[in-house]
């Protein structure tokens, strides 16, 4: 059983009503002091020092295209900051990931100033959710991969059905599950020294050396179970429960940084790497919505939201499922709603020309469900549902009104979703993504949600890696 060790953050909180109340809150004044960040000069660091007292929490994001790592202090604040891409390593017209994500790693620790680098205390990595290597643990040498997130293996899904209850999270074709259930059913002859490494878990070895360790946010869709603590039991019978790797809680620590690399880069010989997690949750941690009730709706190309709940909520009729936060659970879901039909109809500049001259205060009487193409997943389940977005009036500052309100409505369905579904209710929502940007839709979405919305003050997921990392060495120093 992992000993599960919360993140150093405050627990309390205050139940409120969902839409019940939406015209008593809207009619109060709802705002929010953000927090800034800043980098600190060498001399201004050096003076608050304490004579070496001072340390730091190295955080690092790997995503779709390229990689980001962030520098914080006990307080939150930003020290250093940047970010790469990936350079492309092809063999035989096939990229070489892995060498492209080695390559990234330690071009970002370079890129860390010198005068920071002894006093990093810790450091976390997140990657995104199911890509997958397979590892000879004796040698190190990649067997098989890496699998990306969203590679699928629809040769394998068959036997995962089988074998995995009805519904499970691991029952789609690009879950981490079937990847290795379609390498074990290859004619690859090094299996019983394999082991399965997450993208992030990889990344980490390369610093600490230890192989197999992951985290219980990246094995959700291996089938590890969080409420547990454990693998299932129809997933410790199979065949290559021996390539499974060891869980801890994401923020855990996991070794001491290697003697080559600390010297090479000169970290403190006391600098610890602890366990990481996927891209998403370090994206809600990075939002501070530490709170059950709190949320962090994201406006991208699509609207995903998540919840943090007392509750675990799984129901794959509607694509909701629940990543576990120490003690809570963060339950979301995605629509495919979203930016993406946006820019189907408006150009950048004629999104924010247009918006000026909405007044968000008055509602709009078009109602729309706005899809990019046929097919919905979130709040209603629906591979046929066909976009509506007619009847479109003269005026565009119309049309868009009834779009943005629109997706509004979605967004509050999904949260009464949840809800419904036995999820704590939703009392706060941070936006994050491009949306966020855009007033006139915060604004809409405050009074149709009728909860306070506010903008994420930070959402790269590489600061909610960074406080993992604080996390790590608050459970060392047993600071909570």
């Amino acid at each position: 059983m992992v000993t599960l060790a919360p993140l150093p953050f405050s627990n309390s909180h205050s139940r409120g009503c969902f839409l019940s109340r939406r015209t008593k809150w809207y009619n109060s004044s709802v705002s929010r002091r953000m927090r800034s960040t800043h980098c600190q000069s060498n001399q201004d660091f050096m003076t608050n020092n304490n004579h070496g007292s001072k340390k730091l929490y190295l955080g690092i994001d790997f995503g779709t295209s390229g990689a980001r790592y962030v520098l914080i202090d006990k307080q939150g604040d930003i020290h250093s900051e940047n970010k790469r891409t990936y350079s492309r390593h092809c063999v035989d017209n096939t990229v070489g990931w892995d060498s492209s994500w080695k390559e990234t790693l330690f071009l970002l620790l370079d890129d860390i100033p010198i005068r920071y680098r002894q006093y990093i205390a810790s450091i976390s990595i997140d990657g995104t959710s199911a890509t997958t290597l397979i590892i000879d643990r004796k040698s190190g040498e990649i067997l098989s991969g890496p699998f990306l997130y969203n590679e699928s293996f629809p040769d394998a899904l068959p036997t995962v059905i089988s074998i995995a209850p009805e519904n499970h999270t691991v029952c789609t074709g690009s879950s981490t599950l079937c990847k290795l259930v379609s390498w074990w059913s290859s004619d690859d002859l090094d299996k019983y020294s394999a082991i399965l490494m997450h993208q992030s878990d990889w990344l980490l070895w390369l610093l600490h050396g230890e192989f197999g360790v992951s985290d219980y946010n990246n094995a959700l869709k291996l089938g590890y179970d969080p409420e547990t603590d454990s693998y299932p039991s129809w997933l410790l019978s199979q065949p290559f429960s021996h390539v499974l790797p060891s869980i801890k809680a994401p923020g855990t620590p996991i070794g001491l940084i290697k003697s080559d690399i600390r010297l090479q880069y000169g970290f403190s010989k006391d600098c610890v790497v602890c366990t990481g997690t996927t891209d998403s949750i370090a994206a809600f941690l990075a939002a501070r919505a530490t709170e059950p009730g709190r949320a962090v709706t994201s406006l991208g190309s699509t609207l995903a939201i998540k919840l943090l709940s007392t509750k675990r909520i799984e129901d794959a009729r509607f694509g909701v499922y629940s990543h576990r936060l120490d003690d809570k659970w963060l339950v979301g879901g995605a629509s495919n709603t979203g930016g993406a039909v946006l820019r189907q109809l408006f150009t950048d500049k004629e999104l924010e020309l247009l918006s000026r001259e909405i007044n968000p205060l008055v509602p709009s009487h078009l109602d729309y469900y706005p899809l990019p193409s046929k097919g919905e997943r979130f709040p209603v389940a629906d591979p046929n549902m066909m976009p509506r977005l007619h009847p479109r009036p003269e005026s565009d500052v119309e049309y868009l009104h009834g779009i943005f309100e629109s997706i509004a409505r979605i967004e509050a369905k999904g949260y009464k979703l949840l809800e419904d579904l036995g999820a704590t209710e939703a009392e706060e929502v941070f936006t994050a993504g491009g949306g966020a940007k855009n007033q006139e839709w915060m604004k809409i979405r405050e009074r149709v949600l009728g909860l306070p919305v506010h903008k994420a003050s930070q959402t790269e997921a590489a600061y909610g890696a960074a406080l993992l990392a604080l996390k790590s060495v608050s459970m060392q120093e047993g600071n909570f």
